[in-house]
């Protein structure tokens, strides 16, 4: 297993210098990428990467996850390659089918079945290969060779069949899991699952024994390449605290009786305790499920920081 890896979801954008300022915090907090999400009401996700990138020295930047169906592959594969360009190579490019239909709606693109979007993600995940496999558009030949242009593609050369920025793709489905097994760098196991004749969006925490399932699935379904996967989890909330069992009952009656103060405390992509507690279970989750890279969101930056440094210190 690889090392352990640390980021952050940011949600909202502050003024240009709060938000460079932190940039420089989540870095020197020891956070190894910070990633941009791709919903309405929310910032464009490439020029948030830019700017972060800029205001860092050594922090990784990335989309978590881009909603395939909102893109023409071509015009992304021009926004992957420069933002590649202008990050220094720090670019790490996570694609998803997209599951909020409003967003679709309010945006005026056809909502497709679940089988439909995932088909639209592997063709775009396809087709982005391609064009950062070639060699530029012949119509452009004479103008490149006229005025020096070179051929725009991204710096890095480990996704995408080795032509591009590292691949996660992430979700829960078997549909979606096994294109994240034959195509990515980094598998994000979701832990949100749609709960059963609720509208699109309504989601519950899944449980240990799911992600456990859903682990093996994705390692079947890679074969040869299972141990070159990282496998990440976006963990939906971290509650510091030094009663556990209480925080967690605490959650459990406000969120209701989905789960157990038990099974809770047992899922991955919750984290509930002390700094301690929570920098245990993290390390028992590696040798359970095998994740590596953690992220949270925004709001939890500074609280989980000190998580960071426990890991780290744990690991020797």
């Amino acid at each position: 297993m690889g090392d352990f890896r640390f980021s952050v979801n940011v949600l909202g954008l502050p003024a240009p210098g709060e938000f460079a300022e932190l940039c420089r915090r989540v870095e020197r907090h020891g956070y190894d990428v910070l990633f941009a999400a791709d919903h309405l009401g929310m910032p464009s996700p490439f020029p948030v990467l830019v700017a972060a990138a800029q205001a860092t020295e050594r922090l990784r930047v990335g989309t978590l996850v881009l909603n395939a169906p909102f893109w023409n592959p071509a015009l992304l594969a021009r926004d992957v390659a420069t933002t590649d360009v202008l990050t220094g190579g720090r670019l790490e490019v996570g694609l998803g089918s997209g599951h909020m239909k409003w967003e679709f709606d309010e945006a005026g693109i056809a909502w497709q079945g679940f089988s439909g979007r995932a088909e639209r993600l592997e063709e775009t995940v396809t087709e982005l290969g391609r064009r950062f496999a070639a060699d530029g558009f012949a119509q452009q030949e004479r103008m490149r060779e006229a005025y020096g242009m070179p051929v725009l593609r991204p710096v890095q050369r480990t996704g995408f069949g080795g032509w591009g920025p590292p691949l996660i793709v992430g979700g829960t489905g078997d549909r979606i899991l096994r294109i994240a097994a034959r195509h990515a760098d980094v598998v994000s196991v979701a832990g949100a699952y749609q709960i059963k004749g609720r509208p699109p969006g309504s989601f519950r925490i899944g449980s240990a024994a799911e992600t456990e399932e859903r682990v093996a699935f994705v390692r079947a379904c890679a074969g040869e390449r299972a141990g070159d996967l990282e496998l990440h989890v976006l963990v939906q909330m971290v509650l510091v605290t030094d009663d556990r069992a209480g925080a967690a009952e605490e959650v459990v009656s406000r969120f209701g009786p989905a789960m157990t103060v038990e099974e809770l405390l047992e899922a991955p992509h919750v984290l509930i305790g002390s700094v301690d507690e929570i920098a245990g279970q993290i390390h028992r989750n590696r040798d359970r499920f095998g994740f590596t890279h953690y992220t949270v969101h925004g709001p939890y930056t500074d609280v989980f920081a000190p998580v960071i440094e426990a890991v780290h210190r744990a690991a020797g």
